[in-house]
């Protein structure tokens, strides 16, 4: 696998410091988040079904390649995926709609571990109207938020096939680390995958989270941010452990 000069695992201090709050962390609940351009919505096949099948008849098959299921031809198939992605706890999947709109694309909680205050966000499928705009940014950036500071999670996980080039991008975009790639981690539809890890630590959150923010915010009369994201993110200070 090609490996560039950005994607060498950043050299974090090993610890066995004591934990401040070794409590465990509370489950995510099942219920809406707001944030300023997006709404998440426990995923519900009654209640979104419809929106998500419109948006899937108009998306490129290719954006399912990485994910474990999918794409789907026949509607039945399709509410099948959605009725058992809506019955888990974990992953703990939320419809992401734009405020007053339709919901076009899903993303989940998973790998939840109270006790050990580590959660990830993962099974994230933006449909075409959603995908590279600022409401998937907002809803993603607002996962992460809950997770850290609502929650108490002191690490935030995104792992992904290594040759998702798009989704190893949008990790680094949205302030995660790469901490190193699990070769021979899974078989996915019968072929082997590759597992590059990525991280956000809790006391890293606040500045990654100011630069969402000013990002967001930022923006021209279309709505178009006015900077690029993934270049003020990769110029910040990484605080010591």
């Amino acid at each position: 696998m090609h490996r560039d000069a950005s994607e060498a695992p950043h050299p974090r201090r090993l610890s066995q410091d004591p934990v401040a709050d070794p409590e465990a962390r509370p489950w995510p609940a099942r219920a809406p988040l707001e944030a300023r351009f997006a709404r998440l919505e426990p995923l519900d096949l009654a209640q979104h079904g419809d929106d998500l099948w419109a948006a899937a008849q108009i998306d490129d098959p290719a954006r399912w390649r990485y994910l474990p299921y999918g794409p789907y031809d026949r509607r039945v198939d399709f509410d099948a995926h959605l009725a058992r992605c809506a019955q888990g706890r974990d992953p703990m999947f939320f419809a992401i709609r734009t405020k007053g709109g339709p919901a076009t694309g899903v993303a989940s909680y998973l790998e939840i571990a109270p006790e050990h205050g580590i959660i990830e966000v993962g099974h994230i499928w933006l449909g075409p109207g959603l995908a590279r705009t600022r409401t998937a940014t907002d809803a993603l950036a607002l996962m992460f938020d809950h997770a850290i500071d609502t929650l108490g999670y002191r690490r935030m996980q995104w792992k992904c096939d290594a040759m998702n080039a798009a989704s190893r991008a949008a990790a680094r975009r949205l302030g995660f680390l790469y901490e190193g790639t699990l070769f021979a981690h899974r078989i996915v539809k019968g072929r082997n995958r590759d597992t590059a890890y990525y991280s956000i630590l809790a006391e890293e959150w606040p500045a990654i989270k100011a630069l969402i923010d000013r990002w967001l915010e930022e923006a021209d009369d279309d709505g178009r941010p006015t900077h690029a994201l993934s270049t003020a993110m990769a110029a910040r200070p990484i605080p010591e452990r």
